[in-house]
């Protein structure tokens, strides 16, 4: 398609302006909707092996490059229970969370409960059960005050995502604008694009302020939003208005 000044843009984007939905999905992390790319082909590769070292796996890497969406996939195929780690909490009477099959622990760096984390990870063991724990950081860069569990993490199997090659980021954008019914001019998603860090979380997060402001003022997306809303986030623009 060709942007309003004439030129054709990196992101095949849509005519026209943004109209705000106030009744918003909810995230569908579906195997479908997941975007392959090279920054995260180690990360699926060792998702799709049949069994891990120890039935263990910890997948790393920077917010927004697709982590948990990969944990949700691997746990609709696996048939496993999809927890968070921080919301695990010490019992004073002793009982603890027992899981029958495979597990699939989000945030697991940062566990609210470590004891909890071990105990899982040691019920899996007897169990003959895979667990996928997903995190910022790899284990050795991630503390744990349990010796016993530190011990167990770093001597688990990891891979990792990585930030989005610029294919991957300009697919990215248009797919968080798609998943929350936005409609906006090609021309202001090929500035976006240009402007806004090279991260995949940066991309979420524009997304989900632009949409926010956008919805609470009833208007649509523009150049002139975005800089309002994004400041810290924008890149220079001596270049590409």
């Amino acid at each position: 398609m060709t942007k309003q000044d004439g030129q054709t843009g990196p992101l095949g984007g849509v005519g026209g302006l943004q109209m705000a939905f106030p009744l918003r999905r909810p995230v569908a992390f579906t195997a479908d909707r997941f975007i392959t790319s090279p920054s995260n082909a180690a990360a699926r590769a060792w998702l799709s092996r049949k069994a891990w070292p120890d039935g263990r796996l910890w997948l790393w890497g920077p917010a927004g490059t697709g982590k948990t969406h990969l944990l949700s996939v691997w746990a609709q195929e696996y048939d496993a229970t999809v927890l968070d780690a921080r919301l695990f909490s010490h019992s004073s009477s002793g009982g603890r969370i027992r899981v029958q099959g495979n597990l699939a622990i989000d945030n697991a760096d940062s566990p609210g409960d470590e004891a909890t984390l071990l105990h899982l990870l040691n019920d899996a063991l007897a169990q003959g059960d895979r667990v996928l724990m997903v995190g910022r950081l790899p284990p050795s860069r991630s503390h744990f005050a349990l010796a016993d569990l530190a011990s167990r993490l770093r001597a688990t199997a990891t891979t990792a995502t990585g930030e989005p090659e610029d294919d991957l980021r300009a697919t990215l954008l248009l797919s968080l604008l798609a998943h929350r019914q936005l409609v906006v001019s090609q021309s202001v998603t090929d500035w976006l694009w240009r402007h806004l860090p090279r991260t995949g979380s940066a991309l979420v997060s524009a997304v989900e302020r632009l949409d926010d402001a956008a919805l609470a003022r009833g208007t649509a997306i523009t150049r002139a939003l975005a800089r309002e809303m994004l400041p810290d986030l924008l890149m220079s623009e001596h270049s590409g208005e």
